[in-house]
């Protein structure tokens, strides 16, 4: 009999998710992230896998974010055949999101073989290409939220409304080996409750283990109100001053999409008449498409205000799409006036760099950061104070004002999640995932203080650790 878990990813670090599940003689997948970060992080994608991919017999994906599917292309490359299981529309945000990944990936390790050729170093091939994302897509399944399905005689998924991005999923598993059932639920990336456009993450009441994202588990972001209230001073001190421009890191899917609604619903109150929004990247105009596709997935308020005001689209008016390089080059052109969303989120990669390029230098313009913040990733290196970024191999000077606006994350913080996990009956036993180390100790402190877990049921995983599920609830490792 077997019936165990494996970590393989997003354990103590907040990048690569990626799971085994091992149920009699299957194994199945739960995500198949690209590790961000640092250099050397991001060098780790190169590492071949810690599975035979050719094994794999299913792969369940929480969500269309990067750190969660951006190696499943690879996963393919080396063979996998298998079905894809994951929410409807993480399935079109994944045709849009691994394409731009492939084509990030050939440029990248061509710039990167330059430099190892000049040093006699061997030659690196990038992970996939669109080839292999052109052969995933076929083999992805597509789900609706509620539905359950029998994969296999020993596994049952469902999925619910996680309420991070569009698509996003708390996936429910029924596992059986032989007159063993156990239930595994995974959160996936959590959302936050009353935030705009999605619905707010579903309360799940039974399982005999949660493995639960812990990337703010030791923070309180700002509470909505509070954080309307702050975007709006930033504007109105940009206003009040030399009105430089004002960039935007943003992910292309999920805090895109939230900006511009908020431009929206907010353009008169904060006086945003005088300046032009450019939503500056491709993917993100892409990505607002399959959003527009999925409107019935909204929430209520999202849809009561669409339906208040017909023919005025809240995530398509008062914002310019920005899809060719030239025209986003040209921006850098305009010294003031400018609103800018480009990705990526983190600061390293995409077309905010160049924004940054010619923009970070200048007392008179601004930053806001609205997401979370990799270790070593440009954006965390401005976060904790850099005075000078490296940007297209030029070091530039640290100068805009920077605001850091964590009240727009789309991640659960402490509360949150402890409150989530209380909604679980009778304390189930809970594994963290997807944090750094600080964030965990924190959460694990709060839930010990606020729930009924006891310290021998709550733990971060480490990398290679492996459950024996059907021993459950008590916490029984394998070598």
């Amino acid at each position: 009999m077997t019936m165990t878990l494996q970590f393989l990813g997003a354990t103590e670090e907040v990048t690569g998710s990626c799971h085994l599940l091992t149920v009699g003689s299957k194994q199945i997948l739960l995500d198949c992230g690209l590790i961000q970060g640092s250099k050397a992080d991001t060098l780790r994608n190169q590492d071949p896998f810690d599975f035979d991919p050719t094994a794999i017999d299913a792969v369940i994906l929480s969500h269309a974010h990067i750190d969660h599917s951006g190696r499943i292309p690879k996963l393919i490359k080396a063979g996998y055949r298998g079905p894809i299981y994951t929410h409807k529309a993480s399935a079109q945000l994944c045709d849009i999101m691994l394409k731009d990944a492939a084509m990030l990936q050939s440029r990248d390790v061509e710039r990167l073989n330059k430099r190892r050729k000049k040093n006699d170093l061997p030659q690196l091939e990038p992970l996939f290409d669109e080839d292999d994302v052109t052969q995933a897509m076929k083999q992805f399944v597509a789900l609706s939220y509620g539905q359950t399905l029998t994969i296999f005689s020993e596994l049952q998924v469902r999925l619910s409304d996680a309420g991070h991005i569009l698509g996003s999923a708390i996936i429910e598993l029924w596992v059986t080996d032989q007159d063993i059932q156990k239930k595994l639920v995974f959160s996936g990336d959590l959302g936050r409750e009353g935030m705009p456009i999605l619905n707010d993450p579903v309360a799940i009441p039974e399982a005999d283990l949660v493995l639960m994202e812990s990337t703010y588990g030791n923070r309180t972001h700002r509470s909505w109100l509070d954080t309307i209230t702050e975007l709006k001073q930033i504007f109105a001190e940009a206003i009040r001053g030399s009105r430089g421009n004002i960039l935007l890191p943003a992910f292309s899917v999920g805090r895109a999409q939230e900006l511009l609604y908020l431009f929206h619903l907010y353009a008169e109150e904060w006086d945003l008449s005088a300046w032009k929004i450019c939503l500056d990247s491709p993917m993100a105009i892409e990505a607002t498409k399959v959003y527009l596709d999925n409107y019935p997935l909204m929430d209520e308020d999202f849809k009561r205000f669409t339906r208040q005001h017909p023919g005025e689209h809240p995530l398509l008016s008062n914002v310019e799409f920005v899809q060719s390089t030239e025209q986003s080059m040209e921006l850098n052109d305009v010294s003031q006036g400018l609103i800018i969303i480009a990705g990526s989120g983190m600061c390293n990669g995409g077309r905010i760099r160049c924004h940054l390029e010619h923009n970070l230098w200048r007392p008179e313009c601004d930053v806001i950061i609205c997401g979370y913040q990799a270790l070593s990733t440009p954006g965390r290196l401005l976060v904790d104070g850099a005075d000078h970024l490296k940007i297209h191999g030029k070091v530039v000077k640290v100068a805009a004002k920077l605001h850091t606006v964590g009240g727009l994350s789309a991640h659960a913080d402490q509360h949150e999640l402890v409150s989530w996990y209380r909604k679980f009956n009778n304390a189930p036993p809970l594994i963290l995932v997807h944090g750094e180390p600080e964030a965990q100790q924190g959460l694990i402190k709060a839930l010990q203080e606020n729930t009924k877990l006891s310290p021998s049921s709550t733990i971060a995983a480490k990398h290679g650790d492996k459950l024996d599920l059907s021993a459950l609830p008590q916490m029984v490792w394998l070598g």
